[in-house]
């Protein structure tokens, strides 16, 4: 019987023979060989480096989608597992109509940054834009403000390439090909449908506020009063508990649509508070926040990242999905390990699930698309 999406994980310390072993289990999977999947996605651990060559030929040439995607990560995702440490190959293959891959390079010009490599038609009716990026080498931020600009409404889904701490170290995949810079990514076509959820894992804490005096990323006043007064404030009516939280990490997220009369967990963009001055009162955020615009100071732990994945993405109906969480979760947020992978294939029943552990994840919040941190970012796919 033919099936629209699978996926496999292989922890095998020889990489032929983990290649193997995923290859097969997503060919039976899949069913019906003689109908390859339109696109694969494979992603490898540190350990399997040296042999990536070799892992992306075999794919190809047993599997044939007609379109791959890949990196190298520090972990990787796979059905319920999360491998953090040790050899591991995750492959996800799914049959979601026509894709149009590509690989991006980012120069300069006289005319400013130049980003080449877009395929030669794009098409307008893509349903969603799936991007792995090589943190040192290509401008996500950049590329995203354009997209804003040329293809509002689009989601950009995905994460940047986690295998290396230095310029050159991290390997990309896109089709037979590994490359060590740029950025990787396709246009999945309207066939297969997607919904992305962005788990940011926070909660907002004491009352909003509306930014009155503000200059790029620095907050000089909430509601008339310095940020670092309402900060103040803010920490000495929470709990013991909350208080140390807002401690250990402060961050604020800016409500993204204004037009909403009550703010939850889902509603803001959560960014780090990166710096104080005591004289001014002033906070510096990891963001650009605008004058006018509301804020509200959150937290976050195990406990908060667990309730916004299960409410996310409980409920969701999909076939597959693609998991791209950031490489501060895992065990070093939860205490038992697997845990992004493990609510995502609870909630979808034991759809096949693939994905990494990420530099930066990427998608949209209030349907603008973001880079973010610290977040589960959940590709759910399914086909007619």
């Amino acid at each position: 019987m033919k099936k629209a999406f699978a996926a496999a994980l292989s922890q095998h310390p020889n990489a032929a023979v983990a290649t193997g072993d995923v290859v097969g289990r997503v060919l039976e999977g899949l069913g019906d060989p003689d109908a390859p999947p339109d696109l694969a996605l494979v992603f490898v651990t540190p350990a399997h480096v040296p042999e990536l060559h070799q892992i992306v030929a075999t794919v190809n040439a047993t599997l044939r989608p007609a379109a791959m995607l890949g990196c190298a990560a520090i972990s990787v995702v796979g059905g319920e597992r999360e491998v953090e440490r040790g050899p591991a190959i995750s492959l996800w293959a799914g049959r979601t109509g026509p894709v149009t891959p590509f690989h991006l390079s980012a120069g300069n010009s006289p005319d400013g940054l130049t980003i080449t490599g877009w395929p030669d038609s794009i098409p307008d009716d893509a349903s969603a834009l799936l991007l792995i990026p090589d943190p040192f080498s290509f401008p996500t931020d950049e590329l995203l403000r354009r997209l804003e600009a040329d293809r509002p409404g689009m989601p950009v889904v995905g994460g940047m390439a986690s295998a290396a701490r230095a310029p050159g170290g991290n390997r990309l995949v896109i089709d037979d090909q590994v490359v060590a810079a740029g950025a990787v990514g396709a246009f999945l076509g309207p066939e297969v449908e997607v919904t992305t959820v962005v788990s940011q894992g926070c909660r907002p804490v004491g009352s909003p506020f509306v930014v009155t005096r503000a200059e790029q990323n620095i907050v000089y006043e909430l509601a008339g009063r310095t940020a670092v007064e309402r900060l103040q404030e803010v920490a000495a009516a929470l709990s013991d508990d909350d208080r140390e939280l807002l401690a250990d990490m402060v961050q604020i997220g800016r409500v993204i649509d204004e037009s909403k009369l009550d703010f939850g967990p889902g509603d803001f963009l959560v960014r780090p508070v990166v710096g104080a001055d005591p004289n001014s009162g002033a906070l510096r955020v990891g963001d650009i926040v605008e004058v006018g615009s509301t804020a509200q100071f959150q937290v976050r732990d195990a406990t908060s990242a667990d309730n916004d994945l299960r409410r996310m993405v409980g409920g969701q109906n999909a076939q597959a999905a693609l998991v791209f969480t950031c490489n501060g979760r895992g065990t070093h947020l939860f205490p038992e390990p697997h845990h992004d992978a493990q609510v995502v294939s609870e909630c979808l029943g034991g759809a096949p699930v693939a994905g990494m552990f990420c530099a930066g994840e990427l998608g949209p919040i209030g349907g603008h698309n973001f880079m973010h941190g610290f977040t589960a970012s959940v590709v759910l796919l399914s086909t007619g």
